[in-house]
C-alpha cells in the first residue's frame, strides 16, 4: 500500500493557503483592557462600529480588576476576514486609553 498524497501539496499546484482557522463570518470575542477611566467604553464601541458597522453595544461585557484601576472590555464583532482582525487588533492596540488587546 502506498502513502496517500492527496492531502499533500504538490510542487507548483494551486492549492489556496490556509492562513486561518476561523471560517468567516463568524462571530469573534475580543478582550480589550484599559485604565477605568470615562470614555473608555465609548472608545472601544466607536472603534468596533468602524470594522462591524453592526455591532451590538448591548453585548459589551465590563469586567473590573481586583482593586478596580483596570477594567476589561470584552465585545464580540462578526469577523470577515483576517484583514479586517488584524487591523481592528492594530487599531484598538494603538489606542492611547487601551493598555491590552486579547
Amino acid at each position: 500500500m502506498t502513502p496517500s498524497t492527496e492531502n499533500t501539496p504538490e510542487a507548483g499546484s494551486e492549492q489556496p493557503r490556509q492562513d486561518s482557522l476561523i471560517d468567516y463570518p463568524s462571530l469573534f470575542p475580543i478582550k480589550v483592557m484599559g485604565v477605568k477611566v470615562d470614555g473608555l467604553v465609548a472608545a472601544i464601541t466607536t472603534v468596533a462600529h468602524q470594522f462591524d458597522p453592526c455591532f451590538d453595544a448591548s453585548t459589551i461585557e465590563l469586567r473590573e480588576s481586583k482593586g478596580g484601576k483596570y477594567l476589561g472590555v470584552t465585545i464580540t464583532v462578526t469577523a470577515t476576514s483576517r484583514e479586517q482582525l488584524d487591523e481592528l487588533y492594530r487599531t484598538l492596540s494603538t489606542h492611547p486609553m487601551v493598555k491590552v488587546v486579547l
